[in-house]
């Protein structure tokens, strides 16, 4: 393997580490706090596994016919719980109906985020509602081959980069696959994210044991945050949240987000689910603040199994002009001044990061700034 010359060239997913059979790769943070691949060239033996599972290296197949559609879970509390229109749910009961396995990424120890492997309806919450962190994959890409090789159906749910790795990883297809992407913004730092969550216990004096990005019990589309600690619940707007400020900025993204090869409808996975952002314009109908799923499917797969599971939604088709939102059409810019922004996160104690960062401090800090 030799080293990427650029972080722009690495996602993150972990396949390389994951695929190589000597232990020579192993995934480091780096000062900003994403995971990297280092080599320990005295145990490579120049395989080319590594390279061959690296979804940068690749390009996903753009020669399908697709079809889109508008979804919404026709069970009102499984949509609250979503963060869109609920249609990952109705994926995931039908997989664990047939004694399949779902992975997604959720909650673990100290709030990090990880993919979990849920086997049972009742641990679907675990893995409901989007994280605004990247999650770490270690361990899942064997896990998921060893349940295929034993037979079982497997749904896994995960960024377009990780589950295109998964794709590589596997190195053949599986009819008991299900491979599902989502619609991404991109991935902030895990690290900033864990610096975040415990400067919120020091600050509340417990221990967090949820946090829920896009709350939407104002039914403006989850426009509110909620977190839990102790016994204690906080809500308040994304927009007074400096974490979620943060990532709308622009500022925590991966440094591959901004040059990602994914923001397009052309993918390898059986679905892309996302937000139907627009809908307003599309079907007015069913704009009600509660949240609809864009759904692309993009195999035979996926076509059979959406026939399955249509009866459980309301749904409509449409065409693909009408889900080109901007992160199927392009990468999200870096903010301008995210050089100056990460170079405070590694300096500053965390509660002062917290006021340097805020809107008006970067402004009047960007005089300064000679990047």
């Amino acid at each position: 393997m030799k080293q990427f010359l650029r972080k722009e060239l690495c996602c993150g997913c972990g396949a390389c580490a994951e695929a190589c059979h000597t232990g020579a790769i192993r995934m480091v943070p780096d000062q900003e706090g994403f995971r990297y691949p280092r080599m320990d060239q005295t145990r490579c033996t120049d395989c080319g596994r590594c390279k061959a599972v690296c979804p940068m290296q690749d390009q996903p197949a753009a020669d399908r016919e697709r079809s889109y559609y508008g979804v919404q879970v026709k069970n009102e509390a499984v949509r609250v719980s979503s963060t869109s229109g609920g249609v990952f749910s109705v994926l995931a009961e039908y997989v664990l109906r047939l004694k399949g396995v779902v992975y997604g990424a959720g909650y673990g120890r100290n709030m990090e985020v990880k993919h979990r492997r849920v086997t049972e309806p009742a641990q679907l919450f675990w893995v409901k509602g989007t994280k605004y962190v990247q999650s770490n994959m270690e361990g899942i890409y064997s896990s998921v081959e060893k349940d295929l090789l034993e037979g079982r159906w497997v749904l896994y749910c995960g960024t377009p980069c990780q589950a295109h790795a998964l794709k590589l990883f596997l190195g053949k297809s599986y009819d008991r696959l299900l491979l599902v992407d989502l619609v991404c913004y991109g991935v902030p730092s895990p690290h900033i994210w864990g610096s975040y969550v415990k400067y919120l216990e020091r600050r509340h004096q417990g221990r967090m044991t949820d946090f829920v990005f896009r709350d939407k019990r104002n039914r403006d589309y989850g426009h509110m945050c909620s977190y839990v600690i102790g016994d204690t619940e906080y809500v308040k707007s994304i927009y007074a949240d400096p974490y979620c400020e943060w990532f709308f900025g622009n500022y925590t993204l991966r440094p591959s987000c901004h040059e990602c090869r994914y923001c397009t409808v052309e993918r390898d996975s059986d679905f892309t689910l996302g937000d139907f952002w627009g809908i307003e314009h599309v079907r007015t109908d069913m704009d009600d603040g509660m949240g609809i799923s864009l759904v692309i499917a993009h195999s035979g797969k996926a076509g059979e199994i959406w026939e399955r599971i249509k009866q459980d939604v309301r749904w409509f088709e449409c065409g693909k002009k009408d889900v080109l939102q901007p992160r199927l059409l392009a990468p999200v810019a870096a903010a301008g001044k995210r050089r100056l922004f990460m170079m405070l996160y590694r300096i500053l104690p965390f509660s002062l990061f917290i006021k340097r960062t805020e809107r008006k401090a970067l402004r009047r800090d960007s005089r300064r700034d000679t990047t």
